[in-house]
């Protein structure tokens, strides 16, 4: 196996820190676009809220051509640097131009808007692909160890929610502190401000990592399409799909829902950055615990307590009155805890799925499995943005005013508490059928081993083979 010897050792503190940079990056747009696009579209851009749900689900369709190309791509790029590294200087700077554009407003006509808006958010999502897909793709070649990857994702996250907290308590300070008394401005400068930082993060996580596994010599050469198929063919990585979407319905519902929340259900719209803030502090607490528990317990086992631990804080939440906001802010906190536990885990399973599907396809797929991953991530984004949408205008929703209906208020628990119980359990339930344990990847790892020593022997013999026939027919030459 064509890998460094360091491939199965411990990583230093220094690169998982510097390799969480490129998920901070993408945490300071990405929560940006998850907790406050919603609100801005319907509250500042001036968008229907019904429109605002339907485009949140058709820029997704265009990503269901993008990403498995990038993944594509990224599997076949070689370079002084490696695979995946080169994507982070490459595609970071449009990125981050695009997230402002994403939150500019135009002044043009109510159609045009909603052009604008398709447009720069169809092409910000372009670009996170095409960053965050080689990004993910990362983690799975800096090392080979099943446990150490799970080490390497809890940084990963926690340095995420590093960006997280940065956005929830910086951004609508930045937009009130550049815009005064024009929102509209101040969402475009903030997120420049935003935008720059995001770039730079980019940057530092390319040069403190680097690839330590390389595809085998033997690799046959591969197209695109029997890649994405050896990757929808491999049942466990189904299963980590399966997870992926409910979690990130749950995500894209729970956090522009969290805005509304506090602003309508509680009436103090002075604290939701300290809310949205405080919650993203327990998801560090809860990624970097997840390094913790897996130096100890099987990380499907953490997994699964994790889940339980989602639903009850949820469910909680649902059913907090909206006269003790103290008891919002625990439960809250308790339920990003526990579902910072589940992410890391999921991300570091998704290399796990690479190597079981390796004994029966002989593919490394990695950057395609994970462009696969973030597909179905992005469809539950678009599919939990657009139910916020719909619901928010089913339940007859009013932009701005000052008090809304017993019937919208209800509609802003559903989105925000009631969903995420819903989701918690359905991803429970698909986890139920994952059978990578710490214990079964040990055996996956051994009979890798044993099948790639085999084909350099064969390789070898062939060689050797060649040599000696070319030998022989030099000699009856003479």
């Amino acid at each position: 196996m064509a890998q460094a010897s360091a491939d199965h050792g411990k990583l230093t503190v220094v690169e998982k820190i510097g390799y969480g940079l490129g998920d901070t990056a993408s945490n300071i747009v990405f929560q940006v676009v998850i907790n406050f696009m919603v609100i801005f579209y319907t509250d500042v851009y001036g968008l229907p809220a019904a429109t605002v749900g339907t485009l949140m689900l058709a820029v997704r369709v265009f990503d269901a051509f993008t990403d498995p190309l990038m993944g594509g791509m990224a599997d076949r790029t070689k370079t002084r640097w490696g695979r995946y590294r080169p994507y982070l200087i490459y595609t970071s700077i449009p990125y981050g131009i695009l997230a402002v554009f994403a939150f500019t407003t135009p002044d043009l006509a109510e159609n045009s808007k909603v052009v604008y808006a398709y447009v720069t958010y169809a092409l910000l999502m372009t670009a996170y692909t095409a960053v965050n897909i080689p990004y993910s793709a990362l983690g799975g070649v800096i090392t080979g160890d099943s446990t150490e990857r799970a080490s390497v994702q809890s940084y990963r996250f926690a340095m995420a929610m590093v960006g997280g907290a940065l956005v929830t308590s910086a951004t609508l300070p930045l937009v009130s502190a550049l815009g005064g008394e024009d929102v509209q401005r101040g969402y475009q400068l903030a997120m420049a401000v935003l935008a720059t930082l995001a770039v730079a993060c980019f940057i530092g996580c390319f040069f403190l990592t680097r690839e330590r596994i390389t595809p085998p010599p033997q690799e046959k050469s591969t197209n695109i399409m029997g890649d994405l198929w050896a990757v929808m063919c491999n049942k466990q990585w189904q299963i980590i799909g399966l997870l992926a979407f409910f979690l990130l319905v749950l995500v894209a519902m729970r956090g522009a829902g969290a805005p509304f929340y506090m602003k309508y259900f509680f009436g103090r719209e002075d604290l939701t950055s300290q809310f949205m803030t405080l919650g993203m502090i327990g998801s560090v607490v809860g990624a970097l615990s997840t390094n913790f528990l897996t130096k100890l317990y099987c990380k499907v086992s953490i997994m699964n307590w994790a889940l339980i631990g989602m639903i009850v804080f949820h469910a909680l939440l649902f059913f907090v009155p909206n006269t003790q906001i103290e008891l919002a802010f625990v439960f809250f906190i308790l339920a990003n805890m526990s579902q910072m536990v589940v992410v890391p885990l999921m991300f570091s399973m998704v290399p796990d799925t690479v190597d079981y599907g390796r004994l029966s396809s002989s593919r490394n797929v990695m950057a395609m499995s994970y462009s696969a991953h973030l597909l179905l991530i992005k469809m539950g984004l678009a599919i939990g943005g657009a139910l916020v949408g719909w619901l928010l205008s089913y339940y007859n929703y009013e932009a701005n005013a000052e008090q809304q209906s017993a019937q919208a208020l209800f509609g802003i628990q559903l989105i925000f508490a009631l969903s995420s119980v819903v989701c918690s359990i359905l991803c429970l339930v698909a986890m139920r059928f994952y059978k990578l344990t710490n214990a079964k990847m040990v055996e996956i790892h051994a009979e890798l081993s044993d099948m790639e020593a085999e084909q350099e022997s064969e390789s070898n013999s062939r060689l050797n083979l060649s040599k000696t026939a070319v030998s022989e027919s030099t000699e009856r030459t003479a």
